[in-house]
């Protein structure tokens, strides 16, 4: 985090995954193109996951664990769509976490994080 100097006082920046988001997602799938959502504990509130085609580890884009709500219930999630069908490998910190992860065109995968049971 860093301030932003205005006049007299300085204002620490809030970084994007800090507030909750309660605006809709809009997934970009199709044909060919599907998309996953990473349901995750609290605990990686923030956490940037990558992600990577399978056997392609250098070519890596991020999303950040955000705070949304299903159902009226605070849910973390990281949401990547506009994934080309085939199977993928997600990292954090820049170790893999789960290799194989089979993304389908026109489909929404969903992978559970969670260490508790319960609702994904």
């Amino acid at each position: 985090m860093h301030a932003h100097q205005h006049g007299d006082h300085a204002h620490p920046a809030e970084s994007y995954s800090a507030r909750t988001h309660p605006e809709f997602v809009v997934l970009d799938i199709g044909e060919r193109v599907g998309a996953l959502i990473v349901h995750t504990d609290p605990e990686l509130h923030g956490v940037e996951v990558e992600i990577s085609p399978a056997r392609v580890d250098h070519q890596r884009t991020h999303k950040e664990v955000l705070e949304r709500s299903i159902g009226g219930q605070p849910a973390f999630t990281a949401v990547f769509d506009g994934l080309t069908e085939g199977a993928y490998t997600l990292w954090t910190d820049g170790r893999p976490r789960a290799r194989g992860v089979r993304i389908e065109g026109a489909a929404i995968t969903e992978l559970s994080w969670k260490t508790v049971a319960g609702v994904s």
